[in-house]
């Protein structure tokens, strides 16, 4: 087996030749084009109990199962953010940017999760610091959910497992829309639904840590997608028309590319991106789950002994009800892999990834990021952009994460400078070569923070945090000064054409 893969390799390798990077783009950012860093509540605010707060299920799950935990470390105090947004604040205004991507914590406003009792100090702490951003000219982007449900939730209902869960959060949406409808243009609903289904509740690796292979990330993703509707319908027929803004879920992907131009690798590229972005998307683009998800799911459950396909089916109003809910399309992308087809996973227990049955792997010469999945390929952000265009049509795309993870935390970071040009570049390119209706970059991430199962262990600043300082110190790394320089001169090398 080992040496068949070896001559996989080999061959794919030569059909890889010509996928590398192109020359850095040299043509400016178009005119309005606006960028932005990013960065969620669990990961920088610390405050964990503090004022009020209750726990979240990532507070919970960090607390009891620190073996899943890189470094056994905590989000208790993180960068402490709570105590800090305004040097935090300071470091965006300084870099020149219009975004600060950031998320509400839940369980800081509403304490047991439901909207009949308002926590009054979380409130004016969002109100503090969308007055300092205000103040320093910064447009806030804000995430409704980054992940930290209440764990009161999870307790009382079982999370996001139960039908209900969308009514909650459609609760707390609206009163987030009501509290600060003076301070927010630009909403998020939830970001990397993927991630809180398959890895919340399939896995069992993410919080809160339920093992439900293969029949709980489905029925996680329909109360999720359910429940972004809700609040996109909730903002659309009571606020848009007073506060003007936009609202969008964020849906997070790897680019795979076809190992070879067969049509059976083409066919497991497709397979394996509609699995992962098209589960998500489709529903809120198209109308309904994409195709191939419903056979593959229904085939494989009858199969398996199942009465109904594990994948739960939405009814015609509800499929009328959900399509159509964005303003734009929000992706958070870092990585790609190459996809073949492979022979069909046996049956047995139920499986997501036996649902896909995609052999995925990477070129051996692709640099390398903190985890194993991390691979720098520039041209995949291109190549999943075109696909995005083509997919679902020519809708404005915003960027919500893109950066570069590393683990040694040093301060001369030309490698994150490098992914940053050559992940930009991609997106000149998409934008003048591919009409690609790109407005939005926002990069994750401005300064270093807790990162989830990689702890304290998995850096992504462009400001350096000293976690070991009760100061919590922010030490500007080279990759800021860079940054700065390129949103300044909308230009990714040293001269630009128009």
């Amino acid at each position: 087996m080992l040496a068949m893969m070896k001559v996989l390799v080999l061959v794919l390798s030569l059909f890889s030749a010509g996928l590398t990077d192109d020359e850095i783009n040299s043509r400016y950012f178009p005119e309005g084009f606006k960028f932005g860093v990013a960065n969620a509540a669990t990961q920088i605010e610390g405050g964990w109990l503090e004022d009020g707060k209750t726990e979240s299920v990532w507070d919970r799950f960090a607390h009891t199962h620190p073996e899943l935990i890189a470094d056994r470390s905590t989000p208790d105090i993180a960068c402490d953010s709570y105590h800090k947004y305004k040097e935090d604040v300071a470091m965006v205004k300084a870099m020149g940017l219009d975004y600060y991507r950031l998320s509400i914590a839940w369980a800081r406003i509403l304490p047991t999760g439901h909207a009949d009792k308002v926590n009054q100090a979380g409130v004016q702490y969002y109100k503090n610091l969308f007055a300092e951003l205000k103040a320093a000219n910064v447009e806030p982007m804000v995430t409704l959910y980054h992940w930290d449900l209440p764990q009161n939730l999870e307790d009382l209902h079982g999370g996001w497992l139960d039908e209900t869960m969308a009514d909650h959060f459609a609760e707390y949406a609206r009163l987030c829309f009501e509290l600060f409808k003076d301070d927010v243009k630009m909403w998020i609903t939830i970001n990397e639904p993927k991630q809180v289904c398959q890895g919340g509740y399939g896995t069992g690796l993410l919080a809160p840590g339920v093992v439900s292979n293969g029949v709980g990330e489905y029925i996680c993703a329909k109360n999720v997608i359910l429940a972004h509707a809700k609040a996109y319908h909730i903002y659309n027929d009571e606020f848009r028309a007073t506060n003007q803004g936009r609202i969008a879920m964020v849906i997070d992907t790897t680019w795979y590319e076809p190992g070879s131009d067969s049509e059976e690798d083409q066919e497991a590229s497709e397979r394996i991106l509609q699995f992962n972005f098209g589960l998500y998307a489709n529903p809120i683009f198209i109308g309904n789950w994409p195709q191939v998800v419903i056979d593959r799911v229904a085939q494989r459950s009858e199969l398996e002994g199942f009465n109904s396909s594990r994948l739960p089916s939405f009814t015609d109003e509800e499929i009328a009800y959900v399509k159509g809910t964005y303003d734009y399309l929000a992706l958070n992308h870092y990585s790609t892999n190459m996809a073949n087809a492979t022979a069909d996973s046996p049956i047995g227990d139920p499986s997501y990834a036996n649902d896909i049955s995609v052999l995925t792997w990477r070129q051996p010469e692709w640099p390398s990021g903190a985890a194993d999945w991390f691979a720098v390929v520039p041209w995949g952000l291109r190549h999943l952009l075109v696909w995005l265009k083509k997919t679902y049509g020519d809708v404005e795309i915003v960027i919500t994460e893109n950066g570069l993870s590393d683990t040694t935390g040093i301060m001369e970071d030309d490698h994150r400078i490098s992914y940053y040009q050559g992940y930009l570049s991609a997106c000149l390119d998409a934008i003048y070569e591919d009409g690609v209706n790109l407005s939005t970059y926002t990069a994750w991430s401005i300064i270093d923070d807790w990162e989830w199962n990689g702890g304290y262990t998995s850096f992504l600043g462009m400001y350096y945090v000293n976690f070991t300082d009760p100061e919590r110190t922010r030490i500007p790394r080279k990759s800021a000064s860079w940054f700065t320089n390129m949103v300044a001169t909308r230009c990714l090398v040293d001269t630009c054409t128009e």
